[in-house]
């Protein structure tokens, strides 16, 4: 079990580079491609930029951890900066149709592949624990360019970062948005056991402790939940209602934890996905109100 847990979680943690088929979602495998799953790991091809934005960009990398590649983009007398992080298996590329309402908005915008996706190094993700770096590198970037108006704003495993750099490195932005953050690391790993109906003991626990020891960390200690008792600043937390990854109990415990002003908007029929998918009016008034109040 434990060897069968160490390749798993390797493989979650490390995307394949060539030609990889990536595996299709639990409900959608049959019994013997469950099994396989199970034993073997799933396929993970790293993260590609298919799409380059159709507005004037500029292409920034930067020294962290791990060198990353981000996109800025401006506009027009901008009230201030966005900086969009992906999810788990994303790029961003794949951040493109929210900037552009965030720059509808009137604000700039700063794309950021974390290390192992699109253009920056590597091919490792540590599902928002190294990544709370590469958000506080790009934060300093933005500062040291004079930008005094900063907001983060992450999806799922992009938020978890965003938390996890304003709990360990005490970093403020102006406000930040975040969409559907895992309350621990050891729940979002049961959470994918459950989609597939099979029990999350014990190889849910094995699978987080190899996957910390694999990549250099106490991965029991990666909870979000205790990272919002730090954040002060302004927060939209926003979550489906139909999220199979993300439990509602886990989204309650991370908004009764932070301090600061705060607002939580909940989408009754969307699922772990793009909001914009089926709520992008209802999204796009839930952000402008927010962001119209600093």
């Amino acid at each position: 079990m434990n060897i069968i847990a160490a390749f798993h979680s390797y493989k979650f943690t490390h995307f394949a580079a060539g030609n990889v088929t990536k595996t299709n979602n639990p409900d959608k495998l049959s019994v013997g491609q469950k099994v396989n799953t199970l034993l073997f790991g799933v396929s993970n091809p790293r993260p590609v930029n298919n799409v380059i934005p159709l507005a004037h960009f500029t292409t920034i990398r930067l020294k962290s951890n791990k060198e990353i590649e981000c996109w800025s983009i401006n506009t027009d007398s901008a009230k201030g900066t966005v900086v969009l992080f992906h999810g788990f298996g994303g790029q961003k590329s794949s951040m493109l149709d929210k900037a552009a309402i965030f720059r509808g908005l009137g604000y700039n915008t700063f794309l950021v592949d974390f290390m192992g996706s699109g253009g920056s190094e590597g091919n490792q993700t540590t599902i928002g624990y190294k990544e709370a770096e590469q958000v506080k590198t790009c934060f300093e970037y933005l500062t040291k360019q004079g930008e005094k108006k900063i907001c983060l704003f992450g999806t799922s495993m992009g938020a978890v970062a965003i938390m996890k750099a304003i709990h360990d490195f005490q970093i403020k932005p102006e406000a930040i948005i975040i969409e559907c953050p895992f309350g621990s690391m050891y729940k979002t790993v049961c959470a994918r056991f459950r989609s597939m109906n099979v029990p999350a003991f014990p190889m849910a626990g094995l699978l987080v402790f190899w996957g910390g020891v694999e990549n250099g960390f106490w991965a029991f200690g990666h909870n979000p939940t205790k990272y919002a008792k730090h954040i002060s600043c302004p927060t939209l937390l926003l979550y489906g209602a139909k999220d199979e990854k993300v439990s509602k109990e886990e989204t309650d415990a991370i908004f009764a934890n932070l301090k600061g002003r705060k607002e939580l908007k909940i989408y009754q029929e969307a699922g772990h996905e793009n909001y914009l998918l089926k709520y992008k009016n209802e999204w796009t008034r839930d952000v402008e109100e927010f962001m119209h109040q600093f």
